[in-house]
């Protein structure tokens, strides 16, 4: 796992969908973990992490 990955799963796990912006920007993949986060953090955390290490 590169350095960036790890930096970029810490962020994901502290904003969901900070971190996912930091790989993707304002596509599909934000907007989903954005929503998931409002519906509950849990949900968009698993997302985020899952995104960004596929």
């Amino acid at each position: 796992m590169a350095r960036r990955d790890f930096v970029e799963i810490v962020v994901a796990i502290l904003l969901p969908p900070l971190g996912v912006f930091l790989r993707f920007g304002l596509k599909e993949e934000f907007w989903i973990c954005l929503v998931l986060t409002l519906f509950g953090y849990l949900p968009g955390i698993i997302y985020a992490v899952y995104v960004i290490t596929k």
